[in-house]
């Protein structure tokens, strides 16, 4: 068996670090770059003819060779934040990035509010020139976007204020929860752990262990939970403020928009699941049963029920997730196999690791880098697919203009869940006995909970606390009660204890790029069980079929993909509940083998 690296190999991309020359000369040419683009956009005038495109385009690609030295810069930082939380020095690169990214921001919103004045007539003509016919729907995106946004002067001030403020607390909750440890007696000997290695007892077979772990988890985040609302609450009145200002009354219009998906579209999932969750929740009655209790706590969510969830070593699980994407298609496959080969994987358990997983892309070297904490469980092997599943979604964009590959989260979170699918049910196919077939139903039940309920619980939260945030300053111990109504209201009171403070241990809540950073997951995970679907009727001959359906992920609205390749009205429930019927047969199957 061919031996693959568990340390992802950061060097091939900028030599020494943090500390790396390399990577000095890079953001000395990003500055450059920057400045430039800078001083072009103030000469450059709304055009007022067709024949004033070279002028356009030339500021277009500007600007796209910007983005990916800033991709790049901001990338790299965010593997060597991750891979180590104690190393200062990126803490340093990570402010020098954002102010970086906030001047290039700056100019880039005044290019887009010169080029959204031009007349109707001029810009319909400039749409015909070739190349940026091929760019057309991003370039409406972007003039639809500067038309709703307030004037270039106010926009820029937003963008400068917010190094300091927005994005500074955003950066605050890292510095904070990189600086935590907790300890907790694991078989018999007490050990200081990361937060993310805390984490990973969710799953250990000892109860003690796993209650331990979340009750000094807990203690550890409402020690700082003062802290944490005053975080989540400096970003919420950032963003609302910023809203008001342009006019936006609905706090899901940023999130939708990114999203590039409608309301409806938002409201007929949620409605479908909301009505459908009655087999889930058997199952999780059914689970306390087997675990000698009468309802689960938070704790036991992710208990093993089995001793048949034996562990599975980083290369077992690479040789599983090989062979089994070679049944849907020769791309894929050889894709794993390169990230594999090339060590694009950081997977080795070890302290001061950030907690959680991503797969990040470096656009100047066309490679992508996966960040997770393996821990052998068979999740762990759905986790590592799952990236891998992100990995490959870049890669199928290769062929399109840099600018036509800028694919929101929801259809970001389809291809990584296909992924994680057809790892999951090979899982479920090859079990050996009834008792490692159980246990891999219910690893494969554990992703459907999480996605309906655990994702539906973290946005309801969301949705109330922005409602009480306009109205005046959230204190922790309401984030405490609007999340365990918003567990309770999920999960269907199927659970006895909940996690109030999971509003401060989340990492999602306190990302700047865009709010509810929650409902594209259940929809990537529903959207992905239609596409499986479609696979396994039509066998690896798919596979083409779904890398044009990924090329056309940046290009059109969620509604316009789902329909052109799945011939499917998504903003209807009955869309959502055929991909919630699958999972429901799970419940079903599991629930007959545990009689």
């Amino acid at each position: 068996m061919t031996t693959y690296s568990e340390v992802w190999d950061l060097e091939s991309i900028f030599p020494g670090g943090s500390n790396s020359p390399k990577f000095q000369e890079h953001l000395s040419k990003l500055k450059e770059l920057t400045n430039t683009f800078t001083d072009e956009v103030k000469q450059f005038k709304t055009p007022k003819a067709a024949e004033e495109s070279d002028i356009v385009l030339n500021l277009i690609e500007r600007a796209s060779e910007t983005m990916k030295y800033l991709s790049e810069a901001g990338e790299f930082v965010s593997c060597l934040e991750a891979q180590n939380m104690h190393d200062t020095k990126a803490n340093v690169l990570r402010s020098e990035v954002t102010t970086i990214r906030a001047i290039f921001s700056t100019a880039f919103n005044s290019f887009q509010q010169k080029l959204a004045k031009t007349d109707e007539k001029v810009w319909k003509s400039l749409l015909e020139i070739p190349q940026l016919k091929e760019l057309e729907f991003v370039l409406n995106e972007w003039r639809k976007e500067a038309n709703e946004k307030l004037s270039e002067k106010e926009e820029a001030l937003i963008s400068a204020l917010s190094v300091d403020g927005y994005h500074g607390w955003g950066q605050m909750y890292d510095t904070i929860v990189g600086t935590m440890t907790v300890k907790v007696n694991v078989d018999g000997e007490e050990k200081e752990l990361s937060i993310g290695q805390a984490n990973n007892l969710s799953s250990h077979a000892n109860p003690e262990v796993r209650r331990e772990s979340f009750e000094k988890l807990e203690e550890a985040w409402q020690e700082k939970e003062d802290l944490f609302a005053k975080t989540l609450n400096h970003l919420g009145g950032f963003r609302l403020n910023v809203y008001e200002k342009r006019g936006w009354n609905h706090v899901l219009k940023e999130p939708l928009d990114y999203n590039r998906m409608k309301q409806e579209t938002l409201d007929a999932m949620w409605s479908a699941i909301s009505k459908h969750k009655q087999p889930f929740v058997d199952y999780l009655n059914r689970k306390a049963q087997l675990l000698g209790k009468e309802k689960l706590d938070w704790y036991d969510l992710d208990a093993p029920i089995s001793t048949a969830s034996e562990s599975i070593s980083f290369q077992e699980g690479a040789e599983f997730i090989l062979k089994h994407f070679a049944k849907f298609g020769p791309e894929m496959a050889n894709f794993a196999k390169k990230a594999f080969e090339n060590a694009w994987i950081e997977a080795e358990d070890r302290p001061g690791k950030r907690p959680g997983g991503f797969c990040t892309s470096f656009p100047m070297e066309e490679e992508s880098r996966i960040f997770m904490t393996y821990s052998g469980s068979a999740n762990s092997v759905a986790t590592l697919a799952h990236e891998l599943g992100h990995a490959f979604h870049s890669f199928t964009l290769k062929p399109m203009h840099p600018l036509n590959r800028n694919y929101a989260m929801n259809v970001a979170e389809t291809a990584s869940t296909f992924a994680e699918m057809v790892v999951a049910d090979a899982s479920v196919k090859e079990a050996t006995n009834e008792e490692q077939k159980i246990a891999l139903l219910e690893d494969k039940l554990q992703r459907s909970v999480a996605l309906f309920m655990n994702i539906h619980a973290r946005f309801l939260f969301e949705t109330k606390f922005y409602e009480e945030r306009k109205k005046g300053v959230v204190p922790a111990s309401r984030l405490n009660e609007l999340m365990e109504n918003a567990q309770r209201e999920a999960y269907a009171n199927a659970l006895n204890e909940v996690h109030p403070r999971f509003w401060a241990s989340k990492l999602h809540f306190y990302i700047t790029g865009v709010p509810f950073y929650n409902f594209p997951y259940t929809f990537g995970y529903l959207f992905s069980l239609s596409i499986y679907a479609k696979a396994l009727e039509e066998g690896t001959a798919y596979e083409e079929k779904y890398m044009s359906l990924l090329r056309d992920t940046a290009i059109m609205p969620v509604e316009e993909l789902v329909m052109k390749h799945l011939g499917e009205d998504i903003t209807k429930e009955a869309f959502w509940e055929k991909g919630i019927a699958l999972c429901v047969q799970d419940a079903e199957e599991f629930l007959a083998l545990t009689k």
